[in-house]
């Protein structure tokens, strides 16, 4: 700033009786020979940083990563996944593939905005508008510096009448007076590029800085995400499938008392489902359906990947359907029919009461986990629309259904849906306070 201000006191300090070539102090010299490098290099860098963007300019994020080759990568992974049956391993590890390139690609398509709008633009402005406009003024001060030598030099050669004479010398002056103007804004330029340069600089250590954020992000989320791929895939095979294996395998396996899917889909639940309208009713797309449940079946979820709270209804549906022996068992199958057959409410509740003490206690204590969560989903029905009677009705039968095999087993579900099993869920839900005292209910968790 004390350079700067020096630099305008040597501007003020030069007179009409020095020669035109000594209007720029040497301090400005040097500035104003720096101005055209920096066009230079803003161009060039411009017009090269242009050839390392990826993506179209003047999008926003999400159109930008459409075509990035990150996402079509990412596409044809989720094409490739779909041939594999379920429990493949390269399925699994693809399809965790195809959601990280679909990140990397967003992410990549972020950075490249910022760059657009906090280096790209700030230097096309620099090289096509601010500098230009220096050195446009720097053309015009050379050539009123000639007029005015010459005015001067046909002054002092003119012999002429006096009258003659006086008017060359007020060409001269009429000429200095407008050199005078030019060399005014034209050193105010150069004294404003000087002020500014620093801050031009800095464009380009915003690009560093950019890509250093950009690389950062890619390599945390890369790191994280493969750590964790790396462990599903040994959690799978030391532990075995989840969906399909029997609740008390799976408990023993890994060492838990609420199964991973019943908890995991409860957890996301109770953050992104609660007032959702239709939950466990509406289908969710079957591909985010399958993903889940894969990454279920490995033990471990990245629970922002999956923001579908009906995607996440219908992986824990599938995974009470999926059970060898349902929730409440085929023992307890006409247990809990004539429990609930009961007509005064303190004898029902007193013979559920019995019924839930035959479970195992494997059993017991999942069943508790998830009809105490229920229970919350009905107290926002009036959001929801899910009623102890709806959720009976849409999950009543992937809780209970009878040790039968065959077109028999289907009429037979179909029928208890409808009348049995609602009967025997709706209540389970509407009074968990008061048949299931012990325990922590979802809400802390």
């Amino acid at each position: 700033m004390l350079k700067s201000l020096n630099l305008l006191k040597q501007l003020g300090s030069v007179g009409k009786s020095q020669d035109a070539t000594d209007l720029l102090t040497e301090d400005l010299v040097m500035v104003e020979q720096r101005v055209e490098p920096a066009k230079k290099a803003a161009q060039v860098i411009h017009k090269k940083l242009l050839g390392c963007l990826q993506s179209q300019l003047g999008l926003d994020t999400e159109r930008r990563m459409k075509k990035l080759p990150l996402m079509l990568l990412s596409v044809s992974m989720a094409e490739s996944f779909k041939d594999f049956d379920p429990d493949s391993s390269i399925r699994k590890v693809l399809e965790m593939c195809c959601f990280m390139e679909s990140h990397l690609a967003a992410t990549l398509s972020d950075f490249e905005l910022k760059l657009e709008k906090e280096v790209l633009e700030p230097l096309n402005k620099l090289s096509e508008e601010d500098l230009p406009e220096i050195l446009k003024n720097k053309k015009q001060f050379a050539k009123l510096t000639m007029d005015w030598h010459n005015a001067r030099n046909k002054s002092q050669a003119s012999t002429g009448p006096q009258a003659k004479q006086d008017g060359l010398k007020e060409e001269v002056e009429e000429a200095w007076r407008k050199l005078e103007s030019i060399k005014d804004q034209y050193s105010a330029d150069l004294y404003h590029f000087a002020t500014k340069e620093d801050d031009y600089a800095n464009y380009f250590i915003r690009l560093l800085e950019l890509q250093a954020e950009h690389h950062k992000n890619s390599h945390d989320f890369l790191e994280r995400n493969i750590s964790e791929l790396k462990d599903s895939q040994t959690v799978c095979h030391q532990y075995g499938k989840v969906y399909g294996e029997s609740l008390l395998t799976h408990l023993y396996n890994s060492g838990r008392e609420i199964a991973v899917p019943i908890q995991e889909c409860v957890h996301m639940l109770l953050h992104t489902g609660m007032r959702e309208e239709g939950l466990f009713r509406l289908a969710a797309a079957a591909s985010v359906v399958k993903r889940l449940k894969s990454s279920l079946d490995g033990g471990v979820v990245n629970h922002s990947e999956f923001t579908d709270p009906h995607a996440v209804a219908g992986a824990l549906k599938s995974y009470l359907r999926e059970l060898p022996e349902p929730l409440m068992t085929f023992e307890l199958y006409n247990d809990w029919f004539q429990a609930a057959g009961e007509k005064e409410l303190t004898d029902k509740l007193e013979q559920f009461k019995i019924v839930l003490k035959k479970l195992p206690s494997e059993n017991y204590n999942n069943l508790r986990y998830l009809v105490q969560f229920l229970s919350c989903l009905s107290e926002q029905q009036s959001v929801n629309r899910m009623s102890p009677s709806n959720i009976a009705i849409v999950l009543g039968p992937n809780l209970l259904w009878p040790r039968m095999e065959g077109e028999a087993a289907l009429l037979d579900m179909a029928s208890a849906s409808s009348v049995q099993v609602v009967a025997v869920v709706e209540p389970l839900i509407q009074h968990s306070s008061r048949l299931f005292h012990e325990g922590t209910v979802p809400h802390s968790m």
